[in-house]
């Protein structure tokens, strides 16, 4: 973080000093948790529906921090508001403001963090780089995620997430993109919105908050986000098969990595992916284009994408034990379309080595009314690929096995299991050499258990691919 002293931070943010002097100095980042301090941070104290992070400040600065952001005195130097995320984003839009930064954004219904990670180690070559952490990509994460910024930082590569109208908006009023991406409008959420064209409309919020002079990078292969290049005055580069960033000729290999040729300007190079799954060609080709938009030269950008790697855990990690058995864990998240994708990696997988395939699937979150439906769509989806087992994580997935289980001419097998549990003891006594096993569910499932579990090989270790 630049250095501000309590008494500015005041200032920019309208709070009142209580138990200062003014004088101390933020010096590193901000901070929500103090489980992990910053020495020398700002800790923002966020009053939470079970947790007051008032109640933490003068633990926070007993392990270093210089100051706190909240809500009342707490006998520790306090700059005091009324509301600490409200003011959080007022101090991240203060200091990107200072900075001579390049700020990119992006969004979309899936595909973001992946597409964030590797739109971070696209630009670190050409300059200093903050990007999101993990897909903190809301009202705290994004500025806390600004407030990790230097004097000296070239790119800030932020992520958005939105739960409503307005969300993207207002993350772009901490930090106003010069180019911004919309990746995809899916389902995801679609509880929360009602609608794939509310949705859209919130998506396309981040293109409306560029400048004349920036870049909007859009989807050229989904007709709600090529339609957004009408709510911009900035200059529009598209991305997908047939966009101005494209790809052909893709191919997999034996654990689902892709290989194929990407397009710009007219000249075609062969890139070769580090991770699993067709899906990460978009993901990886709409940073390309971001990055090249940023400026990034084209040469670079080809080169280091054939060495970028997953910077967020649970995300299509591959895992090959000593036996050869292989874990696909992608257990961050979940939703219908990224569900289908990664089944598609895993019967790539298993096509392509002649493995039997496993799907272990856990509920998808917040998808409102269709709920049930996508469920059964889903392992509908699974038998229609011959999966050769679909097990199912909780009551809520059990939906899942019953849409494989009537899916005329599947031949696999579904098994519903009661809990984590379970479903790791069914796997203990039931996967053998040579096994594929792709393991995904919402977060809330915390499904990352069951697939550590397996990939830890009690007869000597496991590697990564």
């Amino acid at each position: 973080m630049i250095p501000l002293s309590l008494a500015r931070i005041a200032a920019v943010v309208g709070g009142h000093l209580a138990d200062a002097d003014g004088d101390e100095t933020v010096s590193a980042p901000a901070f929500v948790d103090t489980r992990h301090p910053e020495p020398g941070g700002l800790f923002v104290a966020i009053p939470g529906e079970h947790v007051d992070g008032n109640d933490f400040a003068r633990a926070a600065v007993t392990a270093g921090a210089a100051g706190v952001l909240g809500s009342r005195p707490s006998g520790v130097p306090t700059v005091v508001v009324d509301d600490p995320v409200a003011a959080l984003g007022r101090l991240g839009r203060h200091v990107v403001d200072a900075l001579d930064s390049t700020v990119l954004a992006l969004t979309g219904s899936q595909g973001k963090t992946g597409t964030k990670d590797y739109l971070a180690q696209l630009l670190a070559p050409a300059g200093p780089t903050i990007a999101t952490a993990g897909n903190r990509n809301n009202e705290i994460g994004v500025p806390l995620t600004v407030l990790r910024a230097t004097p000296d930082t070239r790119f800030l590569a932020i992520e958005m997430g939105a739960r409503g109208v307005g969300h993207i908006a207002e993350l772009c009023a901490v930090a106003p993109p010069r180019v911004a991406a919309v990746l995809n409008v899916g389902t995801a959420h679609i509880g929360e919105f009602g609608s794939r064209e509310a949705i859209a409309r919130t998506k396309g919020e981040i293109v409306e908050a560029l400048p004349t002079d920036g870049t909007a990078v859009l989807n050229a292969a989904d007709p709600l986000v090529a339609a957004m290049a009408d709510r911009t005055s900035a200059s529009v580069i598209t991305f997908g098969p047939d966009g101005d960033v494209g790809w052909r000729r893709l191919d997999l290999d034996e654990l689902g990595r892709p290989a194929f040729e990407v397009g710009h300007d007219g000249t075609w190079t062969p890139v070769r992916l580090l991770e699993a799954g067709a899906h990460q060609v978009p993901n990886a080709v709409a940073a390309a284009a971001m990055a090249a938009a940023a400026g990034v030269g084209w040469d670079e950008i080809v080169d280091t994408l054939g060495r970028a790697r997953s910077l967020s855990p649970w995300r299509m990690a591959l895992h090959e034990r000593a036996d050869g058995v292989v874990v696909v864990n992608d257990a961050y998240n979940a939703n219908p379309a990224s569900m289908a994708a990664a089944l598609d990696a895993l019967a790539a997988i298993g096509a392509r080595g002649g493995r039997r395939t496993i799907a272990v699937l856990g509920e998808m979150l917040e998808l409102g009314p269709s709920s049930a439906d996508d469920h059964v769509a889903v392992g509908e989806y699974a038998a229609r690929l011959g999966i050769d087992v679909v097990l199912t994580v909780g009551d809520a997935a059990e939906s899942i096995a019953a849409g494989a289980r009537r899916t005329p001419g599947w031949s696999g097998a579904a098994v519903p299991t009661a809990g984590r549990d379970q479903a790791s003891d069914w796997l203990r006594h039931n996967v053998v050499s040579r096994d594929v096993v792709l393991v995904k569910a919402s977060r809330g499932a915390a499904l990352e258990h069951v697939a550590d579990g397996l990939a830890d090989d009690q007869e000597g270790g496991s590697r990564s691919r």
